[in-house]
């Protein structure tokens, strides 16, 4: 767990090397944003189908993202990162969140090549994974800064997060003290979506998670208790965040966890080959 103030903005940070279990991965979008320090040799990354895939040596940042990415990977991959919570990112870009949605940046972008090539000297020489992560914290620590509208966001966000996404989106505002159009600006600029995006996303998620694809699966209860009108209404979301049925998205599941049982990342990155 980051120290405070971090801990308001960031999830976890974390350390990754070795073989991936496939080349290729994809990940449905979930209600997080990344930042991605690359250490080894460059990975790639597709972020919509109309977008051409990108290369990325320094490593990246990724925005709460609105539909899946693909990742690809080198036969070894080593970098740290951070999983941030939606807003997470604001107080560290020089841009608009809304600028990044589903188009990740790179690491010398947002920081500056000088910057980054420093800290990733520093990191690829430090003692161990737990002194990298540590040089990150630090790093983060010292480009903090004070972000406007911040207090407002993660409030509301909160709110959305504790609903599990089932909330009434013209309500938020008038609960906040502000109106709908401050509120869905506000969001803009430090998330990159709308609060109904944002409860959207949270609310598939949600979903995903309660599914165990060693089982058989109930899809009209599980769209029901997941607050969507009907099965086609569900249907139509998954298709929409992921490009996959939801029958074909436990197929995927399922491989993976036949391929690579107990691994790590098993839960929400699919095999893309």
């Amino acid at each position: 767990m980051p120290r405070p103030p971090l801990d308001g903005l960031i999830d976890d940070l974390y350390y990754l090397e070795g073989a991936p279990p496939y080349a290729r991965l994809t990940l449905p979008p979930g209600p997080s944003a990344l930042l991605i320090v690359n250490l080894g040799e460059p990975f790639r990354i597709r972020a919509a189908t109309d977008i051409e895939t990108a290369e990325y040596a320094d490593g990246c940042v990724i925005t709460m993202p609105t539909r899946a990415y693909e990742f690809g990977y080198p036969p070894r991959t080593r970098s740290v990162g951070v999983h941030f919570k939606p807003w997470g990112p604001a107080p560290f870009l020089p841009m608009p969140a809304a600028e990044l949605c589903d188009r990740p940046v790179t690491m010398e972008q947002v920081w500056g090549r000088a910057a980054v090539a420093e800290l990733r000297d520093r990191l690829a020489t430090a003692d161990g994974p737990h002194a990298m992560l540590t040089l990150l914290e630090d790093e983060l620590m010292r480009r903090l800064r004070e972000t406007a509208g911040l207090g407002l966001v993660r409030h509301t966000s909160g709110v959305i997060t504790a609903a599990g996404g089932a909330v009434a989106i013209g309500d938020l505002g008038a609960a906040a003290g502000v109106s709908s159009t401050h509120l869905a600006r506000r969001f803009k600029e430090l998330v990159g979506v709308t609060p109904k995006r944002l409860a959207r996303t949270y609310r598939f998620a949600a979903t995903v998670f309660a599914i165990d694809p060693a089982e058989p699966i109930d899809w009209s209860d599980l769209a029901g208790r997941a607050g969507y009108f009907d099965q086609a209404h569900f249907g139509h979301e998954f298709r929409a965040f992921t490009g996959l049925t939801p029958t074909r998205y436990v197929e995927v599941r399922r491989r993976f966890l036949r391929e690579h049982p107990g691994h790590t990342l098993d839960g929400w990155p699919l095999p893309a080959d």
